[in-house]
C-alpha cells in the first residue's frame, strides 16, 4: 500500500527538508517568491511531466529505463547519464539533509546539557551509516519520518511564529538562479524520485496481476490503458509541492525547542535513508545490492566528512541542473513524438503542444540562466 503513495509523501517532504537551504536570505522578498512560482510552472512541471512519460514508457527504474528508451530512440549512451547523475544528486541531498542533522542534533543535545564529545562530522558519519542501513527497509518508514518532522515543527510553531516583514526588492538573475534552485530541489527535479516511484506501483501492479488467470490480466491491462492519464499523477503531486512549499515559507525560520529538534531531525534521518534506497536501488541495477549499498554508503561518508555544507548545496545546484538538463533535451529533441504523446495522454492536443515547448525550450533557456546566475553569485 505504501508504495502507491511514496510520490506524494517524498512531495510533501522535499520543501520541507531543502527550503531551509535556499530560501533564507530571501525570506521576505516578495519578487524571489514570483520568481519561485515562475519556475515551479516552466520549469518544475514539464520535468514532472516528462519523468512521468518516460516512467510510463520504459516500465522501469530511471538508470535501466534510460537504456531501454535511449535503445529505442536510437540514442547515444551519453543519454543515460541522468540515470547515474539522478542516484548521485539523491546521495548529495541525503548528505547535506543528515549533515544538517549532525548539528542540528548536536545542538539539541549541548541545550540539554548531554552533547556528547564528538565533532559534527563524526556524528554525521555514524547518522550515514545508521541511513543507510535502514534503507533496507524500502518505502514503509516514509510516513515515519513525515510524522517526526511534523510534529516538531508544531512544537516549534507554538512558541510561535518568526515575522516575516514582505518587500518587493530588484531582481537579478542571481534571484532568477535561486528561485529555479529551489523549484528544481522541492519538487526533486533531477533525482528521478517521481519516474521510481511510479515504477514500483508499475512493478506491485505487474506482480499483482500476474497471479491471475490470462483473460483477468489481459481485461484489467485494456481498463488501465484506457483510464491512464500522466496528469491524473503529476497535478496532485505538484499542486501539494505549492501548498507545502507556502507552509515551509512561513515555518522556516521557527526555531525550534530542544525536544522540536530532536524528533525534526530524526524526521529528517528517516526521509534520508529512502533516498540512499533510491540510490542504492539504481546502482545495483548495474553492480548487484550488496556492490551498490557499499558504494552508496562509501559516497555518503566522504561527503558528509569532507565536503562542507556550503560546497555540498553548490555540488547539488549544478548536478541537479545538468541532470533536468540532460532529461529535458532528452524527451523534447531525442524521443520520437508519438511515444510521448500516447505516454502523457493529454486530454487534447494544444496542451501536450504546450508541454512540448516548455520541454524542448522553456526550460532549457531556464537552466541556462539560473546557471549563469549562480556563476555570477560565486564570482562575487
Amino acid at each position: 500500500m505504501m508504495v502507491r503513495y511514496a510520490s506524494y509523501f517524498m512531495a510533501a517532504l522535499l520543501p520541507l527538508l531543502l527550503f531551509r537551504w535556499f530560501a533564507p536570505v530571501s525570506i521576505g522578498e516578495i519578487d524571489f517568491w514570483l520568481l519561485w512560482l515562475l519556475a515551479m510552472v516552466l520549469v518544475s512541471l514539464p520535468v514532472i511531466y516528462a519523468e512521468i512519460a518516460l516512467a510510463y514508457r520504459s516500465v522501469d527504474a530511471p538508470l535501466a529505463g534510460m537504456q531501454k528508451l535511449t535503445r529505442e530512440a536510437d540514442a547515444s549512451p551519453l543519454w543515460r547519464s541522468f540515470g547515474w547523475l539522478a542516484a548521485i544528486v539523491a546521495i548529495i541531498i541525503a548528505a547535506l539533509v543528515i549533515s544538517g542533522a549532525s548539528s542540528g542534533i548536536l545542538s539539541a543535545l549541548a541545550e540539554l546539557d548531554t552533547a556528547p564529545d564528538l565533532p559534527s562530522f563524526a556524528i554525521a558519519g555514524g547518522l550515514m551509516v545508521i541511513a543507510l542501513l535502514l534503507s533496507l527497509l524500502g518505502v514503509a518508514p516514509l510516513p515515519i519520518g513525515l510524522g517526526l518532522m511534523v510534529i516538531g515543527m508544531i512544537i516549534g510553531v507554538a512558541n510561535g511564529l518568526p515575522q516575516i516583514h514582505f518587500a518587493m526588492t530588484n531582481i537579478s538573475l542571481i534571484e532568477w538562479a535561486r528561485a529555479v534552485a529551489l523549484a528544481l530541489v522541492s519538487v526533486g527535479a533531477g533525482t528521478g524520485l517521481y519516474w521510481f516511484g511510479q515504477h514500483l506501483v508499475t512493478r506491485q501492479t505487474i506482480t499483482a496481476v500476474a497471479v491471475e488467470n490470462h483473460y483477468a490480466s489481459s481485461s484489467q491491462a485494456s481498463k488501465a490503458s484506457t483510464v491512464y492519464r500522466a496528469t491524473k499523477l503529476v497535478l496532485p503531486i505538484w499542486i501539494l509541492q505549492l501548498v507545502v512549499g507556502v507552509v515551509a515559507l512561513f515555518t522556516s525560520g521557527v526555531a525550534l525547542p530542544p525536544v522540536g529538534q530532536l524528533l525534526y531531525w530524526v524526521g529528517v534521518l528517516f526521509v534520508a535513508r529512502y533516498l540512499l534506497h533510491y540510490s542504492a536501488q539504481q546502482l545495483a541495477h548495474k553492480f548487484g545490492l550488496l556492490v551498490s549499498l557499499l558504494m552508496t554508503l562509501v559516497i555518503g561518508l566522504l561527503l558528509v566528512i569532507l565536503v562542507p555544507t556550503t560546497w555540498l548545496v553548490g555540488l547539488l545546484v549544478i548536478i541537479s541542473s545538468v541532470a533536468v538538463l540532460l532529461l529535458s533535451i532528452f524527451a523534447g529533441w531525442r524521443m520520437k513524438i508519438s511515444h510521448l504523446r500516447k505516454s502523457l495522454n493529454f486530454g487534447n492536443e494544444g496542451l501536450y503542444n504546450l508541454w512540448r515547448v516548455a520541454i524542448r525550450l522553456l526550460v532549457p533557456l531556464a537552466l541556462v540562466l539560473a546557471l549563469i546566475g549562480w556563476v555570477m553569485q560565486w564570482l562575487s
